[in-house]
């Protein structure tokens, strides 16, 4: 008899010892899986930002404004005018994301490199004092790479997880007018649901060429991105 009693008593001290433990990692919510890799096919929507700025005035070598019809745009003296024949805002491109450290909950690094659409440029000018005749921008692609920052709220399993970013990198373009070189920065943020995801992001990109002469214009494509994530 005494021996079958201490026996139910270790057994009772040890289920009370055990007791919090098992009380603690029910109450401890499942934690999600760190993401090392994200991978996006991208569909975006380009803007002309500042666009008689650059490359305007740099191709026309004065202050550029707005005309009236049926042109687009005159320099200053008004000795030439421009017609703004196309310019293509839809393109396309592929980006990769690496987290050295993961990302799961917080702050986190991030190398991103990307492949995107420039948007089709096509320019006629007119007038006693035009630079030339046409300006052609088309074929351009921009490969970019670069760094920032995520901060992330990602959800075990299937459950619906969130994110932001900032980054900011250089580059490089090519195009049947010629190569150049570009700086962009970059702001955004997604949701995801285990590995798949939908990200939006604005990215402004400072483009440079050389030909016909040396000029600067910007792209400012708004980005909607279907993600992977590993």
């Amino acid at each position: 008899m005494r021996r079958t009693f201490r026996r139910l008593t270790f057994a009772a001290l040890v289920t009370m010892l055990l007791q919090p433990d098992v009380a603690r990692a029910q109450n401890e919510p499942d934690q999600a899986r760190r993401q090392w890799i994200m991978v996006s096919y991208n569909w975006m929507y380009n803007w002309p930002a500042q666009f008689d700025n650059y490359p305007l005035e740099d191709l026309v070598g004065q202050k550029v404004e707005q005309a009236e019809p049926p042109y687009d745009y005159s320099s200053d003296d008004r000795s030439t005018f421009i017609d703004v024949v196309e310019y293509k805002r839809r393109g396309i491109g592929v980006t990769g994301t690496v987290f050295p450290f993961g990302m799961r909950s917080g702050a986190t690094f991030g190398v991103r490199g990307s492949i995107e659409n420039l948007p089709d440029v096509r320019l006629q000018f007119d007038g006693p004092g035009r630079p030339f005749d046409t300006y052609t921008f088309t074929n351009g692609v921009a490969y970019d790479v670069g760094a920032g920052i995520w901060v992330g709220d990602r959800a075990p399993g299937w459950e619906l997880g969130a994110y932001a970013f900032i980054a900011g990198g250089v580059g490089r373009l090519t195009s049947d007018l010629g190569d150049g070189s570009r700086y962009f920065a970059e702001s955004g943020g997604g949701m995801q649901t285990g590995p798949i995801g939908l990200e939006v992001s604005l990215k402004l990109g400072w483009n440079r060429l050389t030909e016909p002469i040396e000029h600067r214009f910007l792209s400012m494509p708004l980005s909607i991105r279907a993600t992977v994530g590993f």
